[in-house]
């Protein structure tokens, strides 16, 4: 099974690089009067890095807000 999981791990290793090699033309992003030119490939790993970091806040605001509500419920059983 780690076999598997390292062959799926170097196949899409190997589709991002070449994501890479193939989009190294540069985009322009406009917000007012910011500008900032960076290549596509960068741009997308961006983009993912902070899509991540949004999930995972948001995950665990629902974790944290989850166990405050199931603590709430088993000190006061009697409240519902």
């Amino acid at each position: 099974m780690r076999f598997l999981a390292f062959l799926i791990f170097l196949l899409v290793t190997g589709v991002i690089v070449l994501f890479a090699i193939e989009n190294r033309h540069e985009v322009t992003l406009t917000f007012y009067d910011w500008k900032v030119t960076a290549p596509v490939a960068a741009l997308v790993g961006v983009v993912y890095l902070l899509g991540m970091f949004t999930g995972w806040s948001v995950i665990g605001l629902l974790r944290r807000s989850f166990d405050r509500a199931t603590e709430f419920n088993e000190r006061h059983p009697a409240v519902r």
